[in-house]
């Protein structure tokens, strides 16, 4: 299953605006650098260059620019350029831009506008990966900006749409149960947003207070000092072929050596997951447990649109063992959201939560709003489930993790951007007071660490601990449902218990041969969907001749390990058709493992869910993946 499209670089947010400086000669590249964007240089766009709306780039050779010796073939013999921000912040979602806006808001207040804070952002524009439900709690973006949605600010943001009328539900295959929300679940003074329009509004504001906004740099490494410590990043390098080997088009990455460095990847970051083993962040914790969501938005009709009902529901069509749950937000102009979170320690490989999905949707609660109407976008993304216990230590030699890169999701409440936010602001403020005397040296942001304990994030986690992984109880979802009822009317996380998750995902998958295979129906193209047609909404597009970013040392000896027991278990996990088993003769097995890498929206569930964790999600080029809508 492949679905290819043409690739075109997108031009960055921060420069769309900027004149275009006069004509020269002119070179057609796939990369640019940060250099080229100050005082120094700007680099050249021609605008009449376009496919489907972006706009391709065409920038000088400048002589800072660093070629291939002839006869070179390799990329490491060669110096990369690097850039001395004072922080760097890896991501560009809620959590990084917060902290990056927080940095600038103090710099200026302290009259110190030259502080220079960097933000790299793997997709193409800011937002163009971000996907979420969503209900926002607006506490942390009334802390940066009080007048945020005043219709006086002529910068508001103009899309939010208030919670109404809600409703919980228990569903079984026909019928929708009323069951009483848990007090975390009453969504007043909440707002239902595109959190993808939600990002974007950020990086604009971030944009105006002077944050360097690099989208289209996919941070590759983690860059040390000498006394171990973290110095900064480095993106990946470009031109390469698909054996790794670079082509003519090739270009070094570049390296940003940061005073701190902030890492804002989201769920599963490829970077933060090599900083908590490195310096054994999770020593005092549990192991993350993830769910995948999958969403789509639908224009409906007016007379089923509800403006501002939020829709919760539990149980059907997801197995008893199974936790998980779905969502329908009614928001801005006849727009519905729906999705349905899986949880990835789901036991059963034969479940596939794509087509579960696309069950969903047939239930008479659901199937009512949606006939007659229009699928108009598709997403997927992992989040984290963990929650308290699962939180690490968040400061490290040289930085610290913010966001849902730790972990602050409060599964009960279905809420994790206010979190998000707030620990960036956190580690803004940390950041701030270490670095303001000007001394030199690693710095540790101890401040971080005990603001996180002093916050909201810590007590509103730590108080519904025990709901999450009370699921795990042998009633299932029953018990679940039974003890979380309880803790959120009565004991509010007051015990002296803390339970544990269970096994990590990746190891809670039986084997195919314990379970029954589900047939799950065809799709009828109208109110339920192939994967690849939900892919095409995406707007997910990777070069083709390129390292394949999914990493698997060796294909072949992947299938002998996981065929024989799970049965093609990635080709169902995966929510974009990224992996498959294709029948050949050639191979003992009769089948051969392949991927698809140019599908991948960047969800990371493979790099979760593989049960052998022989699976690496790792960047790919800068500028490729989803570019998401209204999602």
């Amino acid at each position: 299953m492949r679905l290819t499209r043409l690739s075109v670089r997108q031009v960055p947010q921060s420069l769309a605006r900027r004149p275009i400086p006069p004509t020269h000669d002119k070179v057609l590249r796939h990369h640019h650098s940060p250099h080229d964007y100050g005082s120094r240089r700007t680099p050249l766009y021609h605008q009449d260059l376009k496919y489907g709306g972006p706009l391709c780039q065409i920038r000088t050779f400048d002589s800072h620019i660093r070629r291939r010796s002839p006869g070179n073939n390799d990329p490491r013999s060669m110096d990369r350029e690097n850039d001395e921000p004072d922080v760097c912040i890896v991501g560009g979602g809620p959590a990084g831009l917060s902290a990056a806006i927080r940095l600038k808001q103090l710099a200026i207040e302290a009259g110190q506008e030259n502080f220079r804070v960097v933000l790299l952002e793997k997709a193409g524009e800011i937002g163009a990966h971000i996907l979420s439900g969503a209900v926002i709690e607006p506490a942390a973006v009334e802390e940066l900006f009080p007048d945020w949605l005043d219709e006086g600010n002529e910068q508001r943001f103009e899309h939010a749409t208030p919670a109404g009328s809600e409703k919980m539900r228990f569903l079984t295959k026909s019928k929708a149960w009323p069951i009483p929300a848990p007090p975390q679940m009453h969504n007043g003074g909440n707002y239902i947003v595109s959190l993808n329009q939600f990002t974007k509004w950020l990086g604009d504001r971030a944009e105006e207070l002077g944050v360097e906004l690099y989208p289209g740099f996919s941070a590759s490494e983690v860059l040390y000092k000498p006394d171990g410590s973290v110095l900064g990043v480095a993106t990946n390098d470009l031109g390469l072929s698909r054996d790794g080997k670079p082509r003519e088009s090739f270009e070094r990455g570049m390296e940003f050596h940061a005073r701190v460095t902030l890492f804002a990847e989201g769920c599963h970051g490829s970077l933060t997951k090599q900083v908590i083993k490195k310096y054994d962040l999770r020593r005092d914790c549990q192991h993350q447990t993830y769910g995948l969501g999958v969403k789509e938005v639908w224009e409906v009709a007016p007379s089923k649109f509800e403006r501002g009902q939020v829709v919760h529901a539990m149980g059907y069509p997801l197995p008893w063992d199974t936790y998980g749950g779905a969502w329908m937000y009614h928001f801005g102009q006849n727009l519905v959201s729906i999705g349905l979170v899986t949880a990835l320690d789901y036991p059963n490989p034969w479940l596939s939560p794509y087509l579960e999905f696309q069950k969903l949707k047939q239930h008479p609660s659901f199937r009512e709003t949606l006939e007659g109407g229009r699928c108009i976008s598709y997403g997927a993304k992992t989040l984290v489930e963990g929650g308290f216990q699962s939180i690490p230590r968040v400061a490290f030699p040289g930085g610290a993790i913010i966001g849902d890169s730790a972990g602050f999701v409060n599964v009960p409440k279905i809420k994790g951007t206010h979190n998000a936010m707030k620990s960036g602001m956190l580690a803004a403020d940390a950041s701030w007071n270490a670095l303001r005397d000007g001394r030199d040296g690693s710095v540790f942001l101890y401040d971080y660490e005990e603001g996180l304990r002093n916050s909201w994030i810590w007590s509103e986690l730590k108080e519904v601990r025990n709901m999450r992984p009370s699921f795990h109880s042998p009633l299932g979802l029953v018990g679940g449902i039974l003890y979380s009822g309880i803790d959120a009317y009565f004991l509010k996380g007051r015990t002296p218990w803390t339970f544990k998750h269970k096994l990590p995902d990746h190891s809670s998958t039986e084997s195919a041969d314990k379970h029954r295979k589900i047939e799950y129906e065809k799709p009828d193209g109208t109110l339920t969907f192939d994967i690849l047609t939900s892919v095409s909404r995406t707007g997910t597009n990777h070069e083709e001749d390129q390292p394949v970013h999914l990493q698997v040392a060796d294909w072949d000896a992947h299938a002998v390990k996981a065929w024989p027991k799970f049965r093609g278990l990635e080709s169902r996990f995966c929510p974009a058709g990224v992996y498959e088993y294709v029948e050949d003769e050639s191979k003992p097995l009769g089948v051969r493992f392949q991927i698809n890498a140019q599908n991948c929206i960047h969800c990371k569930t493979c790099d979760i869910k593989a049960p052998d964790q022989d699976i690496n999600w790792a960047v790919p080029q800068g500028g490729e993946g989803p570019k998401y809508y209204m999602t």
